[in-house]
């Protein structure tokens, strides 16, 4: 994904260009620094995102993200960038509203700097003030040494000089609709056929591949939809993940590609994860190991991948879903859903952006996700408990059965890591360490050991620069004692 960085000051090209500096790992294709009256604008780029900076030093904005409706944002415009101010300046900040496709997003305009982020937060964003001053960037890293005090742009929101914070969109529970399943699973699969082909338009891409549901089926829809597709998995040997990846690839005949980790390899790069990860959220971090090194591998021959992130929320892929109550279902997806920007889909954007490479998430789209949202609860978790149900129908014929009626495992359990490094930080921390470390002086509460491990690593990275309440915590994650 692309980084942006900028400020409500006018001659910061420095202080700009320190933070796209800091960074860089997000673009490699290209960088523009814009200096305005009343603001300074940065950006850098991954060749993935080539389509949407063209004629970016020609106009008062810079993007994180894909906007695949420019052209009827404003009608006439010949690039994203000119599309998104052209609609700023004529329609006002409620334009965002109309924006399909993840987004961070700037507009320099003549009271300061307009700020949005899209509805999920696929697309990262933190700001902060210093004496009245507004500084922002895609990764908190870049707004070290501001000393201001940081916090993450809401996703669903934007920020408009003399407006302030103001609440665009927000996912909410939705009524379930009057369909039937064989109409439902029809639907959705031709939602997430659309889905797809607006994130294949712009360059190669290939796709993650797990072996799960959700990867499965980005990999299905894409390789009818490409000559050829190159698919790629990590895990430890004799991993699942790797097995079910395999079936898919050969199933549609993909360039497929896989890593086997120890690990010693995850130990070694475990800094570098939490470093651009910016965690210490045990789950987190965890699940991040394989997709930090899988990100890595497709970096080598994509610029751009698929990831089946978002099915497990819409279509109730997790197990402690089935000891709900069927009418606390609903509310529970849209919760986990809200959670998804600053955590799951911080693991995609870092261990993708890291390698300059772009992760595009189909579930997420918003035709797809207003959709889901809709189906009935039953559809999702059926009578005879099967999570994501309804997604299985809507790929019947698509994928072998083997991998239609896998059940679902976290990632970083089907890829192999389980225990490794929860087991490696018992050994490492002993209960005295642990009762006198856990609590923090914010009040933040370690969860476990291996949290513990992971936060000493981002103590010693990042220091007091940015607090522990700015970091994302995995709901219901366990807690030791």
């Amino acid at each position: 994904m692309a980084g942006i960085a900028g400020t409500t000051r006018r001659d910061q090209e420095k202080w700009v260009g320190d933070a796209l500096q800091t960074i860089e790992h997000r673009g490699g294709s290209g960088q523009t620094i814009r200096r305005l009256k009343h603001a300074t604008l940065g950006q850098v780029w991954p060749s993935a995102q080539d389509q949407f900076a063209v004629k970016a030093d020609d106009h008062s904005v810079v993007l994180d993200g894909e906007v695949h409706n420019w052209p009827e944002l404003r009608m006439g415009a010949t690039c994203p960038l000119e599309a998104l101010e052209a609609a700023y300046r004529e329609r006002g900040p409620g334009f965002v509203s109309d924006v399909d496709g993840p987004f961070a997003l700037a507009i320099g305009g003549p009271e300061g700097v307009f700020l949005a982020r899209d509805t999920v937060g696929k697309s990262p964003l933190y700001f902060g003030r210093n004496n009245g001053t507004v500084f922002f960037a895609s990764e908190m890293k870049a707004l070290v040494g501001s000393d201001i005090e940081m916090s993450e742009f809401p996703p669903g929101h934007y920020f408009e000089p003399g407006e302030g914070m103001v609440r665009y969109a927000r996912i909410e529970t939705q009524p379930p609709m009057d369909i039937s399943a064989k109409e439902a699973a029809a639907e959705l699969r031709s939602l997430l056929v659309m889905s797809v082909k607006k994130r294949l338009e712009s360059g190669e891409v290939g796709s993650w591949l797990s072996g799960g549901i959700d990867s499965a089926t980005m990999t299905a829809l894409a390789r009818r939809q490409q000559s050829t597709l190159e698919t790629f998995a990590v895990g430890v040997a004799g991993a699942p993940d790797l097995e079910y990846a395999r079936i898919v690839a050969d199933h549609v005949d993909s360039n497929h590609h896989e890593r086997i980790c120890t690990l010693e390899d995850m130990l070694a790069i475990l800094p570098e994860v939490i470093y651009h990860l910016e965690s210490f959220d045990a789950l987190l971090v965890r699940s991040s190991m394989t997709n930090f090194l899988v990100g890595k591998l497709a970096s080598e021959h994509v610029p751009a991948v698929l990831s089946g992130e978002g099915g497990d929320e819409l279509f109730a892929g997790y197990a402690y879903l089935k000891d709900l109550e069927p009418s606390d279902l609903p509310d529970e997806l849209v919760d986990i859903t809200r959670r998804l920007h600053n955590t799951a889909l911080q693991r995609v954007d870092r261990c993708s952006s890291s390698h300059g490479l772009v992760a595009r998430t189909a579930f997420l789209d918003r035709d797809v996700v207003d959709f889901a949202l809709q189906i009935p609860t039953d559809m999702k978790l059926h009578e005879s408990d099967v999570e994501k149900w309804i997604l299985r129908r809507a790929m019947d014929g698509f994928l072998p059965d083997k991998v239609l009626n896998r059940t679902k495992s976290k990632f970083w359990q089907g890829a192999g890591v389980g225990e490794l490094l929860a087991t490696h930080a018992e050994g490492v921390i002993s209960d005295a360490e642990f009762e006198a470390e856990r609590t923090l002086d914010d009040g933040t509460v370690l969860n476990t050991k291996e949290e513990l491990f992971y936060y000493r690593i981002f103590r010693d990275r990042f220091g007091e620069a940015f607090g522990a309440g700015l970091v994302g915590r995995t709901k219901g994650a366990p807690v030791d004692g």
